[in-house]
């Protein structure tokens, strides 16, 4: 038991565990404020050039409600703008990734500085300097 809680406890401070988590934390709130833009600031306006004041109200019924039945439809509407949160946190996701790998590329370019002589090269240059001299 206490090997498997020293395993599980290795595995949780591994840096991409808890990278995957802070990256979920992110992602649940971006998404969010995706929706809420969605919602809030562009639904008006396709509804507005739509002629409709609400897009995610668009829908086909395929039958009444009748008492306490409630009604068949095919909620297109909600549809669309679940496809345009999508398309969007897609967008931005590959605007990210695309950045990001631009700036690895430019770390990896970047000439290393070479390594110190080793002790042995250090005693070597001195003797030849001696040896010149």
């Amino acid at each position: 038991m206490k090997k498997t809680l020293q395993e599980f406890k290795a595995f949780i401070t591994k840096g991409n565990v808890i990278d995957l988590a802070i990256a979920l934390i992110i992602g649940g709130a971006f998404k969010s404020i995706i929706t809420s833009f969605v919602n809030d600031i562009l639904m008006p306006f396709i509804g507005l050039i739509l002629g409709n004041s609400n897009i995610a109200d668009l829908k086909v019924v395929l039958e009444e409600a009748v008492g306490d039945t409630p009604e068949l439809a095919i909620r297109y509407g909600l549809f669309i703008q679940t496809a345009i949160d999508f398309i969007i946190i897609a967008f931005v996701i590959f605007i990210m990734v695309k950045v990001l790998t631009k700036m690895k590329k430019k770390e990896e370019e970047k000439p290393s500085e070479p390594e110190a002589p080793g002790n042995e090269e250090v005693l070597l240059t001195e003797i030849r300097d001696l040896l010149k001299k």
